[in-house]
């Protein structure tokens, strides 16, 4: 409570309540933090949990990932463990650094508890990442997720894709085929089943040769999808997966569906970009049930989307999710609600 009336209060208020501005300055600060060892032990004492799980061989202090779009570029690694979560996924993150699309491209809907963004992977490339990342020993397992640069035609998807799992492949424990952001023209249809097939099959490849030449085990491959696909769509994406030997699915991606904006943010819910926050739990919960039923529970599934409560998080789990990840739910409620819901997993075992 305290969070929500004085730090989101004054958080929301900052740049004349431009959400970017707000972003950009707690990333800032987060920084600083991170390079405090006194303050980030302080953070633990308070927000820290417990409650570790295995899933698709990765060892994860407790199921709460931070989704990717909060950190794309990694620059407050170190924080996050010390604000509770068990994991964090930075990018999405392309070949090419890209400014991304003109602002104003993010936009918060507080009554219905939801976030409009239209960013376009703004990010500082994959090779700035690598650097940004190879000194680092994270406290928390640090997924990356990896998309196409703008620039680059969808027919040469491929080697975008390549590049940045080449680069960061030393320094992620995991990592996300991001083919379901709204915000990169073409890059949807990448979930068709034809493409999805050629891009997955040459990341895996690609992926076995890295593991070689690393040594190790083959760091996990997961894809993440829209929630506007429909289940034949879903189904054709798992069958991909499973021919593929995916480790597991991120579901899901923000939405282009408008259901849930209450009447008085109609204007801002009309803005372009995905929608994200509590018109999407319903949704992205189906998902994940759906996708948990057609793979009889084989399939690991990172379940993201609308996770505003503990009990959201609940219901995540109980429709097979092995991990949760927050994004507007952090924004909306703070660091508390990845504390309650890891202490929820704990208590119930």
């Amino acid at each position: 409570m305290v969070y929500q009336r004085l730090v989101r209060r004054a958080l929301f208020s900052l740049g004349d309540g431009d959400p970017e501005v707000a972003h950009e300055r707690t990333l800032a600060a987060l920084r600083q933090v991170a390079r405090v060892p006194p303050a980030l032990a302080a953070l633990r004492r308070l927000y820290a949990v417990s409650a570790p799980r295995t899933v698709f061989g990765v060892r994860f202090p407790n199921p709460v990932g931070l989704a990717a779009g909060m950190d794309k570029n990694g620059v407050a690694i170190p924080a996050w463990p010390a604000l509770g979560f068990g994991f964090v996924e930075v990018g999405t993150v392309t070949r090419l650094a890209q400014p991304g699309n003109p602002r104003p491209r993010l936009f918060r809907l507080p009554s219905s508890q939801a976030i409009v963004n239209r960013m376009g992977f703004n990010n500082d490339g994959a090779d700035v990442l690598a650097e940004r990342l190879r000194p680092l020993d994270p406290a928390v397992p640090v997924g990356v997720s990896i998309g196409k640069s703008k620039v680059t035609p969808v027919a040469q998807a491929i080697d975008d894709y390549r590049h940045s799992l080449r680069a960061l492949y030393p320094y992620g424990d995991y990592f996300a085929i991001n083919v379901s952001s709204p915000n990169t023209p073409g890059l949807r249809g990448l979930q068709d089943r034809e493409a999805l097939d050629d891009l997955v099959g040459e990341l895996t490849s690609e992926a076995d040769a890295l593991a070689a030449l690393h040594g190790g085990p083959v760091k996990p491959l997961l894809v993440k999808i829209a929630p506007d696909l429909s289940d034949s769509a879903i189904a054709d994406v798992l069958e991909v997966c499973d021919q593929h030997t995916v480790a597991g699915l991120i579901a899901t991606n923000t939405t282009l569906g408008r259901n849930g904006v209450v009447p008085s943010e109609s204007a801002l819910g009309e803005e372009q970009g995905g929608l994200s926050g509590r018109p999407l739990t319903a949704r992205a919960r189906a998902v994940v049930s759906f996708v948990h039923e057609e793979t009889g529970g084989a399939l690991p599934i990172i379940g993201v989307g609308g996770i505003m409560t503990a009990d959201d998080a609940k219901a995540m789990f109980d429709a097979g999710a092995s991990l949760v990840q927050l994004y507007t739910g952090f924004i909306y409620r703070g660091p508390a609600l990845v504390r309650r819901i890891a202490r929820t997993l704990r208590s119930n075992g």
